[in-house]
């Protein structure tokens, strides 16, 4: 075990696993985050806390997962590049082991423009795939970037990365994935599939490059609520992309009945999903909606999660 976390141990034991996101509040607010987190409890096997998702100013996702853990709810702490040195990188690297955080993924970020920090500078001092490098040298070399001196105590990670297979140029998705791995990926959680067929073949090219025996992939997927939404989705969001078929099927959805098919239509994608040679879980992203997420891993058949040791 290289963390001993318990999205590793599913993982290691064979099961599909699944993980969800919890989005901190834009605020102080402690209540905001037991109450999200609550209504992931027991219905997946760890808790993705984002990090300034969309660039705009939130709870930190260090704190957040420090409280998830006092709350015995398991956290994944994201970590981007945008806004951090390496000397703050590390630092809270080190800092979040020693609060019980077990599981880290390592993001690029999005781009400071989308946020509500008009003037704020990017950083970007590492790329996604040199801090997951860095995140294995402090683990398995017990030591920092460009230092020979051991680091006191252990650094028990769980270290995970990002993939698009649907961002242009296609046919560089899957080497940009094997680099990561290389780096010391253990896992990768997805965009958001709804071209399970796209999807399927950029798998083929990721097991044809030995990724999967290198890491873990869990696919992404979100729950459609509207018509309106898979609108926006289609014209305003990069590296998603939704067949027509499903298009015309939210589309069609009576008045009132837009978010039960697309629940429909998400349970379906992860049945999909689970026959994929390589998949090995579904990372669930359901925008300012977890109060569904459990129903969505239920219609799938995937509850009771297991139980490991």
């Amino acid at each position: 075990m290289k963390s001993g976390s318990n999205l590793e141990k599913v993982l290691e034991a064979g099961h599909f696993a699944v993980t969800a996101e919890l989005g901190p509040p834009a605020g102080s607010d402690v209540e905001y985050v037991r109450k999200k987190a609550e209504l992931l409890r027991g219905a997946v096997d760890a808790v993705n806390v984002t990090d300034n998702q969309t660039a705009v100013v939130r709870m930190s996702s260090a704190a957040v997962s420090a409280l998830l853990v006092q709350m015995g709810i398991e956290p994944v702490m994201q970590m981007v590049c945008r806004d951090r040195n390496r000397i703050a990188m590390q630092s809270d690297i080190l800092g979040a082991v020693a609060l019980g955080i077990r599981n880290l993924t390592c993001l690029t970020g999005d781009h400071q423009g989308f946020g509500n920090q008009a003037g704020a500078k990017k950083v970007y001092d590492l790329d996604s795939v040199q801090l997951v490098s860095a995140a294995r040298r402090m683990r398995d070399e017990h030591r920092l970037l460009g230092s020979e001196e051991d680091l006191l105590g252990q650094v028990p990670l769980f270290i995970g990365a990002a993939a698009n297979p649907f961002a242009k140029p296609y046919e560089f998705r899957a080497l940009r994935l094997a680099k990561k791995a290389e780096a010391g990926a253990d896992y990768v959680q997805t965009q958001c599939v709804f071209d399970v067929a796209m999807f399927a073949e950029w798998m083929k090219a990721v097991r044809d490059l030995g990724v999967t025996k290198k890491c873990r992939i869990l696919a992404g997927v979100i729950p459609l609520k509207s018509a309106g939404m898979t609108r926006y989705m289609v014209e305003n969001v990069p590296g998603v992309i939704i067949p027509e078929e499903i298009q015309k099927r939210m589309a069609d959805a009576p008045k009132g009945k837009g978010s039960e098919v697309g629940l429909a239509i998400c349970a379906e994608i992860i049945q999909q999903l689970r026959a994929i040679e390589g998949v090995s879980g579904i990372h669930i992203m359901a925008i300012e909606w977890e109060q569904k997420v459990r129903q969505i891993v239920e219609t799938a058949r995937l509850l009771p999660r297991p139980q490991v040791a």
